[in-house]
């Protein structure tokens, strides 16, 4: 009896390791990751800020890759919801940053259009060119 039940775990087993894939099934392709790369000026006590769009929901990645003179500036990031002129910030979404190559910004967004800004958090001396990138679905 005892072996009839180690042979039957066995086919049950062995059955279960050879369930294969449908083949025949469609494939759902990877969502494409969109990166839009910004560039501008930020006057002392300035601010910039860019759209864009996001088409599906997913995470989203803020980088600020140049900022000069001088290299070491430290700029606030931001993204928010655009409203006339201004991108309103959405909470907790905002930074201080020195350029880098690590996002120094991220999160989850839904599809909608957003907006990026870059602004001085008060140690500019004179106005400052940058260079951001957003990476989103």
């Amino acid at each position: 009896m005892k072996r009839l039940l180690s042979i039957g775990v066995a086919v049950v087993l062995t059955a279960a390791a050879c369930k294969g894939t449908d083949s025949s099934a469609p494939t759902t392709p990877a969502p494409t990751t969109t990166t839009n790369t910004f560039t501008g000026t930020v006057a002392v006590g300035g601010r910039a800020m860019h759209n864009f769009t996001v088409a599906q929901p997913g995470q989203v990645s803020v980088t600020l890759t140049a900022a000069s003179p001088p290299s070491s500036v430290i700029l606030g990031l931001g993204i928010g919801i655009p409203s006339d002129s201004t991108c309103a910030l959405l909470p907790g979404a905002s930074a201080m940053a020195s350029a880098g190559s690590s996002a120094q910004l991220t999160g989850v967004l839904t599809p909608a259009t957003f907006c990026v800004t870059v602004y001085d958090v008060g140690n500019q001396t004179a106005t400052v060119s940058y260079t951001v990138t957003v990476a989103h679905l």
